[in-house]
């Protein structure tokens, strides 16, 4: 049995680092197959400091990449049409499927 030196949330937060360097890459270069060696050199960098052990080292790296991130965040992100805020986003809305009009609550007294 292996002892994992970081806890369960650190591997989620560089998960979800990684998942936001990934997908802002993707803003800036919408064609896969040009996106795709992109996200090979992103898988790189974060392989490179996977052994990385030292908390203060560890710390140091994280940060300097939250900044990358942050300097390179695309302005205007991509957001695929029918997502929350697209251009599609409950445009054609289906009807409700309830009754139109109540005959019972406006009937004539019969």
């Amino acid at each position: 049995m292996s002892t994992s030196t970081f806890s369960s949330a650190h591997r989620l937060y560089v998960k979800s680092l990684y998942r936001r360097y990934l997908q802002n890459s993707l803003d800036w270069t919408i064609r896969r197959d040009l996106w795709r060696p992109q996200a090979l050199q992103i898988r790189a960098e974060f392989e490179r400091n996977r052994n990385v052990h030292d908390p203060r080292a560890l710390a140091e790296i994280l940060e300097k990449a939250e900044a990358h991130l942050a300097n390179m965040k695309h302005p205007d992100p991509y957001i695929a049409p029918t997502a929350p805020g697209g251009t599609k986003w409950e445009r054609n809305t289906p009807p409700t499927l309830g009754p139109l009009y109540d005959h019972e609550a406006a009937g004539d007294g019969h």
